[in-house]
């Protein structure tokens, strides 16, 4: 298969996608943009990254962080030392295209009436401006939903132990989620604990309809990563979940390595396997789509190498790649959730890493209609 590598040329801070026979003519080229975000206010510090989402709405960058993981010696100022830095973040912030924070709101300690998620993971904005997320810490079992400025809406699900994923009543671990304007429907990536898409309604949280890998009935039997074998089921975790312009659900089977398609209802329709045989698993943690009017490309997070596949929709090949693990502009300490602007331009949020990044897009894949 041919690939095109990566050439990190720092002298810039720009990442530069190296194209081979396979895609165009012209190498797209995405730079590392090491101004964005903006020092945040109130000497805020971010823990660990959950999810992050662009609102297409408004191109306004959103995310989600976890602020249990920062350490005593990130929140010194907040543990009462003598020191001007830091202060825990809350757990919502929203930025504007030019990394300054809008709005943040949030946190364990403002949970009132209801289950704060022990390790917030996944956000979404929907049509309606509200913003959902869920948990994969040991007893997450649910789904929020805020208005947009963060007042508590609704709660699928509760924090207790575990189930199976077969119960209607509650998510296992839920890693990203979607709800579809068409329908009102909310769709969930089930996930670290749970094997299975799962939807409910995104006003009442009744129960809809659930499917596996395949769009077989899930089932929770352990899967054992084999690069010759295409598994039945999902693997742990069901990480990404995005919806097409023309209506088709997007899959990110991370553990598998593959990306799998959906109609609305479950019915399968293909796969893209995603270096199987070279690499270990955890090369599809979330899938975004160009946004050209025929989302030509589409691209997936690899935690495992630090990089940004991008595949060609049409038949799945991987036609390039960008990144690499480290500590420095650019370079990826645990890359865990990909998001994309109008424009073309990639935010990044990373775990282990505890910040976000953009790389902004600079030519050569299909042109983007204004």
């Amino acid at each position: 298969m041919a690939r095109f590598g990566l050439a990190l040329a720092f002298a810039g801070l720009a990442a530069f996608a190296v194209i081979g026979p396979v895609a165009a003519a012209e190498s797209p080229k995405f730079e590392i943009d090491a101004s964005w975000p903006k020092p945040m206010p109130k000497n805020w510090i971010l823990g660990q990254i959950g999810g992050i989402f662009v609102d297409p709405k408004d191109d306004t960058i959103w995310i989600t962080q976890r602020p249990r993981t920062v350490n005593d010696r990130d929140k010194r100022a907040q543990r009462g030392d003598k020191s001007i830095c830091c202060f825990t973040a809350p757990s919502v912030i929203q930025f504007d295209r030019q990394g300054n924070v809008l709005q943040a709101w949030g946190g364990p300690e403002t949970a009132k009436g209801f289950d704060w998620p022990q390790n917030e993971h996944g956000i979404f904005v929907d049509y309606k401006n509200n913003v959902w997320f869920g948990g994969n810490g040991e007893n997450d079992g649910m789904i929020v939903k805020f208005t947009h400025d963060g007042k508590f809406l609704m709660m699928i699900g509760k924090s207790a132990p575990q189930t199976n994923s077969k119960d209607e009543t509650r998510v296992g671990r839920a890693a990203d989620m979607i709800v579809d304007p068409a329908t009102n429907e909310l769709y969930v990536s089930d996930g670290y604990f749970n094997h299975r898409v799962v939807v409910f309604d995104a006003d009442t949280g009744k129960f809809k309809r659930t499917w596996g890998a395949y769009g077989k009935p899930p089932t929770d039997e352990k899967i054992t990563y084999d690069a010759k074998v295409l598994p039945q089921q999902f693997n742990n975790p069901v990480h990404g979940i995005r919806m097409t312009n023309d209506g088709k659900v997007v899959v990110s089977d991370r553990g598998n390595n593959r990306i799998q398609v959906f109609e609305k209802d479950g019915k399968f329709i293909r796969e893209y396997p995603v270096l199987r045989d070279s690499t270990a698993p955890g090369v599809t943690g979330s899938t975004v789509f160009w946004p050209d009017k025929d989302q030509s490309y589409w691209f997936t997070s690899d935690d495992p190498n630090g990089q940004i596949h991008i595949l060609r929709k049409s038949d799945g090949v991987v036609v390039g790649d960008f990144g690499r693990v480290g500590r420095g502009p650019g370079e990826f300490e645990n890359l865990h959730n990909i998001a994309i602007d109008k424009d073309g331009n990639i935010y990044t949020a990373e775990v282990q890493g505890q910040r976000v990044q953009r790389f902004n897009y600079k030519g050569g894949l299909t042109p983007i209609a204004k």
